[in-house]
């Protein structure tokens, strides 16, 4: 007797980032979210680029992060203001990424930051995911899904009206509250180096921002700084090499400047 086979069906295979949404469609709160963003990204470049050699790392600025299969998809996904995820590709498949789709990838982000444009009880929220006795979810607070279900290390909230920062650290599955240390600020220790406030201009913006520092208690400049610095240290260069006997011409050529730029700077 002939016996025909059924053939297995198998469920469709879970979306990846280019299948899934990468808006949900709101706006950005405030306009110091896309700079300040900037200005964390820029600085810890260097950081990065020495913890890892081989480019893997990614870092999402607004974008989400998928961790649940839902309809609409989005409701499936949170966006924090700023995240870094070590040792995976930047690019998939040659691809710019759309999201980060956790179910893809496995690797939880190392650190979140939210930038709170209210008082923080969004970030805050530890609403856990349920169920009615109809089978709707009721959707969960942005704290618990870093907590209980990504498994973020480090998450910081920073209230951008008050200047108010916090971080958190998971310990056993559970977020605590870190304490600041004697400069006022919060040690990364997988990342050597140090979140805090920093007061000052940046893109036409005077206020406090989020920065990198150091294990050293160094600020991480940005390049525009790094850029100011470099040339700073060519003009103090001036007066040290006229000193040690070399001619306003060999001065200029070594340091590219002008034959006049030294000179003036030497009558200084």
């Amino acid at each position: 007797m002939t016996q025909s086979l059924t053939p297995d069906v198998l469920p469709p295979p879970f979306p990846d980032h280019t299948q899934l949404p990468e808006s949900d469609g709101t706006f950005v709160k405030n306009f110091q979210e896309h700079p300040q963003g900037i200005i964390l990204t820029d600085s810890i470049g260097s950081v990065l680029q020495r913890l890892h050699p081989d480019g893997y790392y990614a870092i999402g600025q607004d974008c989400g992060i998928y961790w649940r299969e839902t309809e609409p998809p989005e409701k499936g996904a949170e966006a924090p203001d700023w995240f870094y995820v070590p040792n995976v590709p930047p690019k998939l498949d040659g691809k710019i990424r759309r999201s980060y789709v956790l179910w893809r990838e496995y690797i939880a982000p190392l650190i979140a930051l939210e930038f709170a444009s209210g008082d923080g009880s969004e970030e805050r929220d530890r609403t856990p995911l349920s169920f009615s006795p109809e089978g709707q979810a009721t959707k969960p607070g942005k704290f618990w899904v870093y907590e209980r279900i990504i498994r973020i290390p480090y998450y910081g909230i920073f209230e951008i009206n008050n200047g108010k920062l916090e971080v958190y650290h998971l310990v056993n599955g559970f977020y605590e509250l870190l304490e600041a240390n004697e400069r006022g600020h919060y040690p990364i220790a997988s990342l050597g180096v140090e979140l805090g406030l920093w007061e000052g201009t940046y893109q036409n913006q005077t206020q406090l921002w989020l920065r990198w520092w150091d294990e050293r208690g160094e600020l991480l400049l940005i390049g525009d700084e790094r850029a100011q610095q470099a040339e700073q240290a060519r003009r103090d260069a001036i007066p040290r090499l006229l000193g040690m006997g070399l001619s306003v011409e060999q001065v200029a050529e070594a340091l590219s400047f002008s034959v006049e730029e030294v000179r003036e700077r030497s009558q200084n």
